[in-house]
């Protein structure tokens, strides 16, 4: 398995951004937030349990999920959230590590937004953390996702908060700057990672 480095961050934190730019430069990513979208799109069963526990409303007249209404009801009821994190989270990670497996890259970006609320550390050779500007972070996901600036301080504080990811975190990148500050970063970064791999190796 190729060498594996964990990003984390909070919701809006630029997560994708920083994926986006290591994969321009050759680095395999494993993105878990694109693996629940797939599996709650594709998998039949997980789709149908879903269903089950929450009701038609969940689902569209096209049969397919209702995520913006899913996104309300894991994050107003703690029962619900560990429901579908109980639910999706063991497939997750089993794709996941099935996709880093089969990598050809000398190091590889693993994306977990919840890698410290599910204690996934063991899994890792390094963790990444993403910081961004409080407001910013709000501002993005508010515009991003389309929903309202409570929601999203809402699903912050069901959240780790920035000093206990900091505390598992063995890298921080800045984000609060420029795109040109985050591609520097990002390519001193990768030339940490490409040799910390060749040295396991």
């Amino acid at each position: 398995m190729c060498y594996v480095v964990g990003l984390t961050g909070g919701i809006g934190s630029g997560k994708s951004t920083v994926a986006k730019m290591f994969s321009q430069l050759g680095v395999d990513i494993v993105d878990s937030d694109a693996i629940a979208r797939d599996i709650l799109t594709f998998h039949q069963p997980v789709l149908k349990k879903v269903h089950q526990y929450f009701g038609d409303e969940i689902i569209t007249e096209n049969g397919l999920l209702n995520r913006s209404i899913l996104r309300k009801k894991i994050f107003s009821s703690i029962d619900d959230r560990l429901w579908v994190n109980h639910l999706l989270h063991p497939i997750i990670r089993k794709i996941s590590r099935e996709k880093l497996a089969f990598s050809r890259s000398t190091w590889c970006l693993w994306v977990v937004p919840l890698l410290v609320e599910n204690n996934l550390q063991c899994y890792m050779n390094r963790i990444l953390l993403t910081n961004v500007n409080y407001v910013d972070q709000i501002i993005r996901t508010a515009k991003r996702d389309h929903i309202s600036f409570a929601a999203v301080e809402k699903i912050l504080l069901s959240q780790s908060t920035f000093a206990v990811r900091t505390a598992a975190a063995d890298d921080i990148i800045d984000n609060r700057g420029s795109l040109y500050l985050l591609k520097k970063q990002i390519i001193i970064l990768n030339k940490r990672y490409l040799s910390l791999a060749k040295k396991r190796s």
